[in-house]
């Protein structure tokens, strides 16, 4: 049975009522793995994607997949200095299955994305990260009200008291960056972050290959 309690005064307390967490499947909808939460070990950085994949959900931790192994070489880190460096989170946290087109994953509804709010907001009361990597439209539509990614990735917005900074999600199904423009924007972009990284000594970042 799903748990939320008024308040939260510790990381740790909050992770094991998300953990369990069943509120989508107590409103009906499908859902293919429990709740996906990293370990939390002092991270001063924040990602926050759309939803865990297949492997995320079997392994119960963020990132695991093509996608995740694609953004650590946008950021030039390896597995254990990106789990280091930044908190993972997404909009849903458990994956959702397949879409009924068969092509990707299916996109959380909008109430999924609602009921997963209350531990993202949270998450950011708690850790307070300085940095924080908006990954994919569906979380920059969440997180900065942005309905059309490309115009703003790599730029710098405020969000509760971090820097915020868009990039577009790294998965095999995207043919974003199939665009030389869009390439370029997103090294450019990747800059940003990493100057962002050394400005607050979060992590050294080495540079992408």
């Amino acid at each position: 049975m799903t748990r939320r309690r008024s308040a939260y005064r510790s990381i740790a307390s909050l992770q094991r009522d998300n953990r369990v967490c069943r509120a989508c499947t107590e409103a009906g909808f499908p859902l293919e793995s429990l709740p996906v939460v990293q370990p939390y070990t002092g991270q001063r950085a924040y990602i926050h994607g759309q939803a865990p994949g297949a492997l995320e959900g079997e392994q119960r931790l963020p990132w695991r997949g093509r996608a995740g192994r694609a953004l650590r070489r946008w950021l030039g880190m390896e597995e254990e200095q990106f789990y280091a460096t930044f908190y993972c989170a997404s909009v849903t946290r458990c994956y959702p299955g397949k879409a009924s087109s068969g092509n990707g994953d299916r996109t959380p509804a909008p109430r999924e994305q609602e009921l997963c709010s209350f531990w993202r907001d949270w998450e950011l009361e708690l850790i307070r990260p300085e940095l924080i990597l908006v990954v994919g439209g569906l979380s920059a539509r969440r997180l900065l009200g942005v309905k059309n990614l490309g115009p703003h990735i790599g730029e710098r917005f405020e969000l509760e008291g971090a820097v915020a900074i868009p990039l577009p999600h790294p998965s095999g199904t995207s043919r974003w960056l199939n665009d030389p423009d869009n390439r370029e924007r997103l090294a450019e972009a990747l800059e940003v972050v990493r100057q962002e990284l050394v400005r607050r000594g979060i992590g050294l970042p080495r540079s992408s290959p």
